[in-house]
């Protein structure tokens, strides 16, 4: 499998090299288990011959127009992250010269029949050449609020890690990076994915649920952040989608709308979230099930076990563990 690394100035260090370093870790082992040829062909390309990653590093790429021109095209070309974590930061890099030139080789490429892949921030420079417009796709879940509001015909599914559509393939938050250079492993071997996954101490994970810090993402809107205060104030209580939004003088309508825009989930899914945060918190803290149940609005300590378990993958004593 023929990969290209579209590797732009600014580039988030670790997302850069977790790709690199994963594919050249399953071609080491590869050859160990008796390969007669490698695997992956993996070269790092850019708009111009050297980039500068963000933290300082200068690195020979190859320009993208020799590949543009060569005879022999990539199957893959991968797009690591932009160090550029906030909003403010990273929609004036999206409007970079480079970057308009990237996406321009991004177009093209796909057009040639390319697979276009990216994981974090890279997934913003898809999306921006147009090529996940109507796809599945996700990201990082730090910046999904961003990213809907910028891309509303894109289907985000900002829980999962990795998503495929048509020959296009997203992964999530920063280390999401190493879940998608496995994915292209297991492409190429399921086994050989394994044994790679266990050299590199890669977790087994297809979600980034558990990831995700509720309130962190309510900061996006003035109207989400105030519904989120209200339901941490409220928890106890249970849920009521009209007392919420009598509380902030708000209609129903607008608080459900609001809240699927910069979310992309109901009121009620949100608070859930909440829920399950504040519970997990008091459990690692040693509080027993029961009173944990109260101070979350359950009625009783099974449901929310159940719960904890459905929306975790972990038991309530894997929980205290950590």
């Amino acid at each position: 499998m023929k990969i290209c690394v579209f590797a732009l100035d600014g580039a988030f260090d670790t997302g850069l090299t977790a790709i690199l370093d994963t594919l050249c870790t399953a071609n080491e082992l590869a050859m160990l288990r008796g390969a007669d040829v490698l695997p992956f062909d993996v070269s790092v390309v850019g708009t111009k011959s050297r980039i500068q990653t963000a933290l300082g590093m200068t690195m020979a790429v190859e320009p993208a127009r020799d590949v543009e021109h060569s005879t022999q095209l990539p199957d893959w070309v991968v797009v690591p992250a932009l160090n550029a974590k906030l909003p403010d930061i990273l929609v004036p890099a999206l409007a970079r010269r480079d970057v308009q030139d990237a996406k321009s080789y991004l177009r093209t490429w796909r057009e040639q029949g390319v697979g276009i892949a990216a994981a974090c921030i890279g997934t913003f420079v898809v999306a921006d050449s147009g090529l996940l417009d109507g796809e599945e796709a996700t990201t990082t879940w730090s910046l999904a609020p961003l990213f809907r509001e910028r891309y509303p015909t894109v289907k985000l599914s900002d829980s999962r890690m990795v998503v495929e559509s048509n020959g296009l393939v997203t992964a999530g938050a920063a280390m999401g990076h190493l879940d998608l250079a496995l994915w292209f492993v297991r492409q190429a071997s399921p086994e050989l994915a394994s044994h790679v996954a266990r050299f590199l101490l890669i977790d087994n994970r297809s979600s980034q649920a558990q990831y995700i810090i509720p309130d962190f993402l309510a900061h996006a809107d003035p109207l989400v952040e105030r519904f989120e205060r209200w339901a941490r104030e409220h928890m106890s209580q249970g849920f009521s989608l009209e007392s919420a939004a009598q509380a902030l003088n708000v209609h129903v309508r607008t608080l459900q709308r609001r809240t699927e825009q910069v979310l992309g989930k109901s009121p009620l899914a949100f608070f859930q979230d909440l829920r399950i945060q504040r519970a997990r918190q008091l459990v690692s803290n040693g509080c027993d099930l029961d009173t944990v149940a109260t101070q979350v609005g359950y009625a009783d300590a099974s449901t929310l076990r159940n719960l904890l378990r459905r929306k975790l993958g972990r038991t309530v004593k894997e929980l205290r563990s950590d």
